[in-house]
């Protein structure tokens, strides 16, 4: 299934692999308006999520992130290729992408997923149903234990990291940081690859 999965990814065009992830976005979006308007009794209940004035958020999500960072990169290192090779999809989502547009893509990403996953489904199902949720919707990663492994394990920080701070800027923060790190780091390698050919 997974197998297939990749070779349906593989056989996408560059522009239709950002289409696709700008309407998974969109999606996401879509389905947290839909769940809040039910879920928050008023506009003011979701903004209360966000605190503007507390820049604790700051510290909290930049050491989130570099604990991840840190962390994932030394896995990255030191296991075997075959446990940590996810089929190449990130690269072919970021390896093209300008910068500016990685800085705006991985901000989209971030802001949707951490909107729907801490602040609608754990705000009012808890921290286990939003984590089990996000690991569950990496489902790409379900072959490889130790990418989900790691999946699972962000998944529990960025919960955890919220359920303290009970500030949704602190995770979109954190899931910002990594998530362009890494993106910066593919288009790099690539344009770095594409130097040495």
């Amino acid at each position: 299934m997974f197998k297939k999965q990749n070779e349906l990814i593989n056989q996408l065009t560059d522009k239709q692999i950002v289409q696709n992830l700008y309407f998974t976005q969109f999606l996401i979006i879509c389905v947290s308006i839909i769940f809040g308007f039910f879920l928050f009794d008023h506009i003011q209940e979701f903004l209360g999520l966000f605190h503007f004035r507390d820049f604790d958020f700051i510290l909290y999500g930049v050491g989130t992130a570099l604990l991840v960072i840190i962390v994932d990169l030394s896995i990255f290192k030191l296991a075997p290729q075959d446990l940590v090779d996810d089929g190449g999809i990130n690269e072919k989502i970021f390896e093209k992408r300008s910068i500016p547009h990685i800085f705006f893509l991985t901000a989209v990403i971030a802001v949707s997923e951490e909107i729907l996953f801490r602040g609608v489904i754990q705000t009012h199902f808890g921290l286990w149903v939003a984590s089990i949720i996000f690991a569950i919707l990496h489902f790409r990663y379900l072959s490889k234990w130790l990418l989900f492994l790691m999946v699972i394990s962000i998944s529990i920080l960025l919960a955890y990291v919220y359920e303290l701070t009970a500030n949704l800027f602190t995770t979109i923060l954190a899931h910002y940081l990594i998530d362009l790190v890494f993106a910066i780091q593919i288009r790099w390698q690539y344009v770095r690859g594409g130097k040495n050919k």
